[in-house]
């Protein structure tokens, strides 16, 4: 599964780069085939503690099921996300009940990054910006550009102000946005 493949619905992550910040966003729109179901899902949840927010792109129930088994590897290895993303991640390929999942996840700390996806993916952005979902390039461009040339906002203003525009062009996302910063 790649993240072109993952439609309906727009979630990103932006990191300061000077402080040890992150905000992760995502718009609330439920689509199945051309109707729109719903415009105030919840795609982004804080979890361990509230020390981690995650935030999902494909069917809900896949998605739940995935942050259940997140959580669970967060509260395993003590709240660290690397090891629990890599595990994650290899559960995720190697099991056969899991691995027909259609999701894709992003998970952050107020220090790192990480998508996880399927396939045994664990990537962390170069750049401190990930988007997944139908809307992402969008989403990721507007990032980009305000990150390098509207100086002072903060990450979670960036990640709703690039959700906007992204929500202006896709159709699978809406301007209904949740916004959690750690």
């Amino acid at each position: 599964m790649s993240v072109s493949d993952i439609e309906a619905t727009t979630i990103i992550a932006v990191k300061s780069k000077t402080e040890d910040k992150v905000a992760l966003a995502g718009d609330g729109q439920v689509t199945m085939g051309e109707t729109i179901m719903k415009h105030s899902a919840r795609k982004v949840r804080r979890l361990y503690k509230n020390q981690v927010i995650a935030g999902f792109a494909g069917t809900s129930a896949d998605a739940f099921t995935l942050f259940e088994k997140f959580e669970i590897k967060l509260e395993e290895f003590h709240g660290n996300l690397e090891r629990a993303a890599v595990e994650l991640a290899k559960e995720w390929r190697t099991d056969k009940i899991l691995r027909k999942l259609e999701a894709l996840l992003i998970v952050a700390n107020s220090k790192k990054i990480l998508l996880i996806s399927g396939t045994g993916d664990v990537i962390e952005p170069d750049d401190n910006i990930t988007t997944i979902g139908s809307g992402g390039p969008y989403a990721l461009a507007a990032a980009r550009a305000l990150s390098k040339h509207a100086g002072n906002l903060k990450p979670g203003e960036i990640a709703y102000e690039a959700l906007k525009i992204a929500s202006e062009i896709c159709i699978y996302t809406n301007d209904h946005i949740t916004v959690e910063e750690i």
